[in-house]
């Protein structure tokens, strides 16, 4: 009988250990590859267009011998709609997730699909996104609040570095059980001068006065860890020179913003 990966499987990853910067234990982070290897190779057996998203989507389901599997599929590129699109940025968004240990992108890899390539996410069933929260009136359990706290100033901090222009409410999920899911990264990695001047979010935010007020010690330091060659080491050949290096330049900008944040809020209440 077939295994079937689903959301059950996948609360697996998103198990909350003590002292830990997100979701993933260092067990569950053993399963990636594995998850990689079968997005990759397992035969597509169905195709269903998504109806939601300007980028046209569609959900694949894979089959291997004894697993079944389904991903998000998108094969956009250059300005359909007047925003640059790139597939490839959403291959590259789950490299630095990995890389910075923010752990909140589901894999991504490389696929071909109806004689073109693209990339596909594995699918989570997330129950509601933010948007969903708001227009429902929803209330965060008392009991899940510091974390998701935690987790919106993360998610902030990593859209800064990959420059995501498009978080919208819509694309921050949410699990049966309160896991932050960050999805749509096809309008990330901006290379141009608006997005190496300033951040997305922060004090100055490009999406509007959104400070950061509270990380992790150790993606601090990852941030800090960033160079030329570990990111081309990560992304391989999903970015540009000159999108590694827009990196680099957002990576200065929020490092001093953390900094006088840190200073001005006190290290004890900034960093955790």
């Amino acid at each position: 009988m077939n295994k079937r990966i689903t959301l059950a499987t996948l609360f697996l990853f998103f198990v909350f250990p003590v002292g830990a910067i997100c979701q993933f234990t260092p067990d569950e982070l053993a399963e990636r590859p594995k998850i990689e290897k079968l997005l990759k190779t397992a035969k597509i057996t169905k195709s269903v267009a998504i109806e939601e998203g300007v980028t046209k989507p569609y959900r694949l389901f894979l089959s291997s011998e004894d697993e079944e599997i389904s991903g998000c599929w998108k094969n956009v590129t250059g300005n359909p709609r007047g925003y640059l699109d790139e597939w490839r940025f959403e291959i590259a968004a789950y490299e630095m997730d990995k890389l910075l240990g923010v752990n909140m992108v589901p894999p991504t890899v490389e696929k071909e699909f109806d004689n073109k390539m693209g990339s596909i996410q594995l699918w989570v069933n997330t129950e509601l996104s933010l948007k969903d929260v708001a227009n429902q009136h929803i209330r965060f359990p008392i009991d899940k609040q510091e974390h998701l706290n935690k987790m919106r100033h993360l998610s902030r901090a990593f859209d800064c570095i990959i420059a995501n222009e498009d978080r919208t409410a819509q694309n921050l999920r949410f699990t049966e059980d309160w896991r932050v899911i960050l999805i749509d990264h096809s309008r990330s990695f901006r290379a141009s001068k608006v997005y190496t001047d300033r951040l997305v979010f922060g004090r100055n935010g490009i999406q509007g006065k959104l400070p950061i007020l509270t990380l992790p010690r150790a993606f601090v330091e990852k941030i800090r860890s960033l160079s030329f060659e570990n990111i081309k080491t990560a992304v391989g050949l999903y970015l540009k020179k000159k999108e590694i290096n827009a990196i680099l330049k957002r990576k200065a900008i929020l490092l001093a913003e953390i900094q006088e944040m840190a200073e001005e809020m006190g290290e004890e209440k900034f960093y955790y």
